[in-house]
């Protein structure tokens, strides 16, 4: 049996616990440079696009040519599961097509609640966009309130990276930074809701043709889905493009 090297160095360890953490934050110095590497994880690309859209529009088509909610509903859910096969077999991360069917399955709950209350096909169709207004109602809510509160959604973004949540709070050129990036996050949830609602309410009381008020919702969910969230983007673009401030670690 070989005898142990006793004369072997034993491994360095870092001095300070947290010198990793400080060290991988040292890498990305400025605010913006964090937003923007945060923002390239959180977009899926064309393809991020294309496998969140393309479930409502299969949806919305096939209710207003058939009128059959089931048909419609199966088909947004096969077209998932195929992106998600797809997804699988290459390899690639599924969180874009996994948000896509968790919004699905929330819709045909919302569609199954409202059969259950009696509504007819078009109302049923109509529960389906539902969730989505709810859930940019929320998001609005929410991410100003943060802001109010001077404690911005984006801020934690940089105190992710920084591997202290919190030490940006200390410095008032990195929370007016982070609040405007917030506000522009809150802007196309704000957008949805104002456009989207009341053509939900219309719809749902009579007062627009309920057929119309699928159709236009539907379009309307993909018009304002990637393409308004880009366009906020671009802005945080321009917004991050013009100064360099020191990330707080």
């Amino acid at each position: 049996m070989t005898e142990p090297d006793e004369t072997r160095e034993p491994a360095a360890l870092p001095a300070d616990p947290t010198e990793g953490a400080h060290a991988r934050a040292a890498s990305v110095d400025t605010v913006e440079a964090v937003v923007r590497a945060q923002l390239s994880k959180a977009l899926g690309g064309r393809r991020g696009m294309l496998e969140a859209a393309a479930p409502t529009l299969l949806f919305t088509i096939m209710f207003l040519t058939t009128k059959e909610l089931r048909l419609a509903l199966g088909v947004s859910v096969a077209a998932a599961v195929v992106l998600l096969v797809v997804r699988l077999v290459q390899r690639s991360t599924v969180q874009f097509v996994v948000n896509a069917m968790v919004g699905i399955g929330i819709g045909w709950l919302f569609v199954s609640m409202s059969a259950r209350n009696g509504g007819d096909a078009n109302d049923q169709a109509l529960a389906y966009f539902l969730p989505g207004i709810i859930y940019n109602a929320g998001y609005t809510v929410v991410l100003s309130l943060t802001c109010l509160a001077r404690w911005p959604l984006v801020g934690f973004m940089v105190g992710s990276v920084t591997g202290d949540p919190t030490a940006w709070h200390k410095d008032r050129q990195v929370v007016k930074l982070c609040t405007q990036l917030t506000w522009l996050l809150v802007l196309p949830c704000l957008l949805r809701v104002v456009v989207q609602a009341p053509l939900w309410l219309g719809g749902h009381s009579g007062t627009v043709d309920p057929s119309t008020a699928v159709a236009v919702l539907g379009v309307l969910k993909v018009v304002m889905g990637w393409p308004l969230q880009l366009t906020a983007l671009a802005g945080m673009v321009w917004l991050l493009s013009r100064d360099r401030t020191p990330v707080v670690a």
